[in-house]
């Protein structure tokens, strides 16, 4: 290609960045380009919350018109803004590598309570322009009070120091782009499993006119094939709903050891506690249509569940099915007994990494109120330990949340961290210390087994039609004296409890996490 290439941008910082990064890309295939900034209605109109505001295009349809007149040959997008239907005579010609989807709580740092989900303060004013943000906050933190928040990422940290909010979200992939320093705030990453982001968050997309084929054939250089192909399940389920991008719903889908997974979040309005659905599958082929019937007003779901642990009403997993009138039959099938009531304060002298593999172990090992230093780091294995962990004032230096469903994919990730160091294991008394098994050789591993579990006498029969099953003793516990009912499916959390239901020749499913969001995706994804 011989001529040089006029890009459209709006004009904030990030937006700046954006289209520089990709003039630096074109650079790199040998194109020249210059910039052109364009305003749209969603830059020059701020006082309207932007769910108020006319169309579903409104960062991008300036920037379109000016490609159909031809003042510019392409736009660069932030790709969850666009409306999931080009205009005619309009196409996307490539995808950018994807930065990281994930949100970012940025809390003023007299407002944290590490005791909280999300370390923020209870009654917390949140500033957030986003449906989907504010739905699945809300549904995590019900107590959250929320305000608007426009203007571009530097007004919106200028508007949190100024104290107009406790707390402001913010998208990681932008605050990355751009550099921005948070040091003076605490900073809580939220993956994008837990809060679900926008489809195609971190994804920049490159605007064309349709019949450009040369610059549609150029641009294939820097064109990321494989970011297209998960987004654009993303994209599909966004249309099927016909949502704007400030609807409640968000959509990730991500390609791990050649399997296609997606976590999909889902509410009316930004007050209704939204449903999510979390499925894996082996090819992206009909992925978003499966996603969007699973959310039919007509779907059927359980009338009731068993779970093998007291439930709170209050907690995640009674909402959720609360939400639908699902009956929860919530009952621990054993006791559980601490079997040391005293910590040697040598050993932990001598600890760089605790591991908790369990809330009971957390629960048991700090009921001995060890003495850690402050050097010493807490691993754990998912969100509910995490959670659990806020209790004693402990935030984790190591979640197995975003390495995948086995617990021996966590344990390998965890070895390469903690290699050559010291690390403390409380746990159950008989676990399979998975995990453990996991370390490499050079780490020392100190092994304490801090509670065991015995088993509870005639067990009644539960006649749910969804039976789940938090731990091996509650399999034996219940198959000792039942078996399972024509119709009834189980779920099984963790690798261990999957292993004893097997050996009953029984079929089950395992959520992604081993929390009550996952309890709860697991429920949904069901077959009924």
């Amino acid at each position: 290609m011989n001529r040089k290439l006029i890009i459209g941008t709006r004009g904030s910082a990030l937006a700046m960045w954006q289209a520089n990064h990709i003039k630096d890309r074109l650079a790199d295939v040998g194109i020249e380009a210059d910039l052109k900034v364009i305003k749209t209605q969603g830059d020059i109109i701020q006082h309207l919350r932007l769910d108020k505001l006319e169309g579903k295009g409104f960062f991008t349809k300036e920037l379109e018109e000016e490609l159909l007149s031809g003042t510019i040959d392409l736009a660069v997008h932030s790709h969850k803004d666009l409306p999931t239907v080009n205009p005619p005579g309009l196409i996307i010609a490539a995808v950018s590598e994807r930065e990281n989807p994930a949100e970012l709580l940025i809390v003023l740092k007299d407002c944290v309570d590490i005791k909280k989900r999300l370390s923020l303060k209870h009654n917390a004013t949140v500033g957030t322009s986003s449906n989907r943000r504010k739905a699945q906050l809300l549904s995590l933190r019900p107590d959250l009070e929320f305000d608007d928040l426009r203007g571009n990422l530097q007004t919106r940290i200028q508007k949190l120091r100024d104290e107009n909010y406790d707390a402001i979200v913010l998208a990681k992939a932008g605050i990355e782009r751009i550099e921005m320093d948070l040091s003076e705030f605490h900073v809580e990453e939220i993956p994008p499993v837990e809060i679900i982001p926008a489809p195609a968050q971190g994804v920049l997309a490159i605007q064309i006119r349709e019949n450009d084929q040369e610059l549609f054939q150029t641009l294939q250089a820097i064109h990321d094939a494989a970011v297209a192909e998960v987004i654009a399940v993303e994209r599909k389920v966004l249309n099927l709903f016909d949502a704007g991008c400030h609807a409640p719903l968000g959509c990730y889908c991500r390609k791990v050891d050649n399997k296609y997974e997606a976590w999909t979040s889902v509410a009316d309005t930004s007050d209704e506690f939204p449903d999510r659905l979390y499925i894996q599958r082996d090819t992206t082929d009909g992925m978003a249509e499966e996603i969007f019937a699973k959310f039919a007003k007509d779907r059927k779901l359980p009338g009731s569940v068993f779970i093998s642990r007291d439930i709170d009403e209050n907690t995640y997993f009674a909402r959720a099915l609360a939400k639908h009138n699902i009956v929860i039959d919530a009952r621990s099938l054993i006791r559980i007994y601490p079997v040391i009531n005293k910590l040697d304060p040598f050993i932990l002298k001598h600890v760089d990494w605790v591991f908790f593999a369990s809330k009971n172990g957390i629960d048991h090992f700090f009921a001995l109120e060890p003495q850690l230093r402050k050097h010493t780091k807490i691993g754990v294995v998912g969100r509910g330990s995490e959670e659990a962990l806020r209790k004693y004032d402990r935030i984790a230096d190591f979640s197995g949340d975003d390495f995948g469903i086995h617990t021996d994919e966590i344990g390998h990730e965890f070895a390469k961290i903690a290699d050559g160091q010291t690390v403390l294991f409380p746990r159950a008394k008989g676990s399979l210390e998975t995990i453990q098994k996991a370390m490499t050789a050079g780490t020392k591993i100190i092994d304490m087994p801090v509670y065991e579990t015995v088993l509870e006498e005639d067990v009644a029969a539960s006649a749910a039609d969804v039976l789940i099953f938090t731990s091996p003793s509650n399999v034996e516990a219940y198959f000792n004296d039942n078996l399972i009912e024509p119709g009834q499916q189980i779920i099984s959390i963790g690798k261990s409890t999957g292993a004893k239901i097997e050996e009953m020749g029984l079929p089950y499913v395992t959520p992604y996490s081993p929390d009550e969001i996952g309890l709860a995706e697991a429920v949904f994804g069901l077959k009924y």
